[in-house]
């Protein structure tokens, strides 16, 4: 089965150089990204541009906008970017440096990514209105953190799945991902997602932790069942997309966790599929062989 991962990362943070090393033991290099993805079919990525000024300072309010991938110098083969957004640098230099790159770059920008929930602002916000105008302009979708928060610097009351019914409604042309499902909050994100036809959820990142931890979630029952009502009540595959957030997991253990929440006749569109539609890769990928 072809895979596209539709949330990695590929940046030099601190906090996941030490979760990859202690925590994940990912080995978060290119030749690791390289070796996982070539190992488990991956044969795409939608990457969250992440940046930090200093070590360990994420959510850094004085990183420039865009925040980018910098782990290596070049973008692996078939990684698409979501830039980041750090709303205390969005200024109209930005916007328009942003709208340069998504015309020119060599680097395939799909969207842009808003990390609710580490910066201190509603998803609603009105700073973050001229992202929303450039992605509506350019057909790009807007990725959202959503649920818990890795750093405890975060405010969940900005990153609760609730928040992007507000913005859905607002803007029904804006092309939405709620990343992670909303996790601990599923039935929040799988009842905003059925209600809004623009909302989409992805899958990535409900759990931290090495394969060991991975398979142990996935073979508890009561887990596994919280998740599956959730997706059932949503009762839409199409809006469903496989992530990992690696380097925070591995790849095979969290396809394999993937793997008992979602049914098996949706498997093709869950973890391949709707990453073309919902991020415009189809000039990538959609006649893949």
């Amino acid at each position: 089965m072809k895979i596209i991962d539709a949330h990695v990362h590929y940046s030099r943070i601190a906090s996941f150089d030490d979760c990859a090393l202690r925590i994940a033991k990912v080995d978060y290099s290119e030749n690791g990204y390289l070796r996982e993805t070539q190992q488990n079919n991956v044969v795409g990525s939608v990457c969250m541009g992440l940046s930090e000024s200093i070590p360990a300072r994420f959510p850094d309010a004085d990183i420039k906008t865009p925040m980018i991938a910098d782990l290596t110098d070049q973008l692996p083969r078939g990684m698409s970017i979501c830039l980041g957004i750090n709303p205390y640098t969005l200024s109209e230099n930005s916007l328009a440096a942003m709208e340069e790159q998504i015309k020119y770059s060599s680097i395939n920008i799909v969207g842009f990514k808003i990390y609710t929930g580490y910066y201190h602002f509603m998803m609603a916000d009105p700073v973050y209105e001229p992202v929303y105008k450039i992605a509506q302009e350019y057909g790009l979708t807007v990725a959202f953190h959503t649920g818990d928060t890795y750093s405890t610097r975060g405010l969940l009351k900005y990153s609760h799945p609730l928040s992007v019914d507000e913005l859905a409604v607002t803007h029904p042309d804006l092309k939405i991902v709620a990343c992670h499902m909303g996790v601990p909050w599923v039935f929040d994100s799988c009842e905003v997602a059925l209600k809004n036809p623009n909302v989409y959820l992805d899958i990535s990142g409900m759990f931290v932790g090495d394969a060991k931890y991975i398979q142990e979630q996935a073979e508890n029952p009561h887990i596994i069942e919280r998740f599956k009502q959730a997706l059932s009540y949503l009762n839409n595959y199409d809006k469903v997309l496989f992530g990992t957030d690696w380097p925070l997991a591995p790849m095979d253990a969290y396809i394999d966790f993937c793997k008992k929440i979602i049914p098996p006749e949706a498997y093709e569109k869950v973890f391949f599929q709707n990453a073309i539609k919902v991020y415009g890769l189809g000039g990538l990928f959609l006649n893949f062989e």
